[in-house]
């Protein structure tokens, strides 16, 4: 279906969040994909669908191991594992180390991912720019969504990165936002981009809601539900999959 990259330019403010809360609300099969470079936490963060704890050690490591004798998209779900919820993940690396022996990795898992046939993916790539080689996995997505807050150098390494990003695949801005100025803050962020010239698919948000996120980690259910996270997070998975709605097949 559709490879969806989420990433920032510093600090990756909130991006695995962000894409933990997507991918609960997500409104078609889709699947997590932690695809950090730097290492990622989903392993440590959420609980089983079991209510245990996720294998560390099964996920994009395996993956990889299996990935040198080439990799095909029906070989992904072999090293997944589902969250509490019932969301599926592709658990990344667990520390930065284990990157160096797997730079050859990110374009054939781009081109995996994104051939998956029964879901999407939301790819969580942390950081971009510390690691040039994500690019080869970005190049594969139909759309790269990029985080930042509204605070001056947030904003200034988003500029930065915007100028330098390619012009395919398409990208689109989502800004981490304050409920009390929620719709201030994006239109502010919007002109910003706007200025630079580069053409962006759309400035959306998602509230910035520490107890939401909390909630997340475990205690799904009605008040998950309810927090302004989910609530925008809905709003923001329907923009995306409506950005990258596969065309009907033709009858």
């Amino acid at each position: 279906m559709a490879l969806i990259v989420l990433a920032a330019d510093k600090g990756a403010p909130g991006v695995t969040t962000a894409a933990t809360a997507l991918g609960a609300v997500w409104p078609r099969p889709v699947l997590l994909a932690e695809c950090d470079p730097a290492g990622g936490d989903l392993a440590y963060r959420l609980p089983a669908a079991d209510g245990g704890v996720l294998n560390p050690s099964r996920g994009l490591l395996t993956l990889g191991a299996t990935a040198r004798r080439g990799l095909h998209p029906d070989q992904v779900y072999e090293h997944t594992q589902k969250i509490i919820g019932g969301l599926d993940v592709l658990a990344g690396l667990t520390h930065g180390e284990q990157a160096a022996g797997l730079t050859w990795l990110w374009s054939p898992l781009g081109r995996a991912l994104a051939a998956l046939p029964q879901a999407d993916v939301l790819a969580d790539c942390g950081r971009l720019g510390g690691h040039p080689q994500l690019a080869e996995l970005t190049a594969e997505a139909a759309l790269v969504v990029l985080f930042t807050r509204a605070s001056l150098d947030h904003v200034a390494h988003l500029r930065e990165r915007l100028q330098v990003m390619p012009r395919d695949p398409q990208v689109g801005v989502v800004v981490i936002a304050d409920p009390r100025q929620y719709r201030t803050t994006i239109d502010e962020v919007r002109r910003i981009v706007a200025a630079t010239g580069r053409s962006v698919a759309f400035v959306s948000g998602l509230a910035h809601d520490p107890k939401g996120a909390e909630l997340l980690r475990g205690q799904w259910g009605g008040r998950l539900d309810r927090s302004l996270l989910i609530r925008t997070a809905r709003e923001l998975a329907g923009r995306l999959t409506a950005q990258v709605r596969a065309p009907e097949p033709v009858q």
